[in-house]
């Protein structure tokens, strides 16, 4: 029976160790969720949605007041064996998420897209993540049963920072925020 003894201290051990980690929560970065294009009347229009998890960082830096700008990149085109591939459009999206800490509210906006406020941080970043019907190109433009690669990809733009900020951003790495490009054919 003493091996019963020592298989409890051995569990005893592995459950105190289990319960002494914090559960992590999702790492930091972008995840692309889903992406599609469908056809609105006569154009093709981008339907995707993101996950975005901000690094400690860039949490702090957004309550003191820093603006955040995301630049999401859709490119269409039109690939060629025997050739360079051939463009047929790139859309790029600013994005800007900024925190009013008098109001203490959220507030998503940008070019083309209505700006909106939220009372949670989780709640911005799901609206910044999330596109919907944004225009990408004429059907009449696109050849039928000729396959095309789409490719979209979000990232933070650290350029916008303020300049003592930038300088951080180069020499640390800590402010890179950025999404694996997701990469899928379409023949229309």
């Amino acid at each position: 029976m003493p091996y019963l003894k020592k298989i409890r201290i051995v569990w005893g051990v592995l459950l105190w160790i289990g319960l002494s980690f914090p559960i992590f929560a999702a790492s930091p970065g972008i995840q692309i969720k889903t992406a599609e294009l469908r056809q609105i009347n006569e154009i093709y229009c981008l339907d995707a949605r993101l996950a975005i998890t901000l690094t400690p960082v860039l949490e702090d830096a957004i309550a003191k007041g820093v603006s955040l700008y995301f630049i999401t990149d859709f490119d269409f085109v039109h690939p060629r064996w025997y050739w360079w591939n051939e463009d047929f459009a790139h859309v790029s999206r600013v994005t800007r998420l900024s925190y009013n800490a008098l109001l203490r509210q959220y507030l998503v906006s940008g070019v083309n897209i209505r700006a909106r406020s939220f009372d949670t941080l989780d709640q911005a970043l799901t609206q910044l993540g999330e596109i919907d019907a944004l225009p990408i190109i004429a059907r009449d433009r696109l050849v039928i049963h000729e396959p095309y690669q789409a490719t979209l990809s979000m990232r933070l733009d650290t350029s916008e920072l303020p300049k003592p900020l930038q300088i951080n951003a180069i020499a640390t790495g800590r402010w890179e925020l950025d999404s694996t490009p997701l990469v899928w054919m379409m023949t229309p």
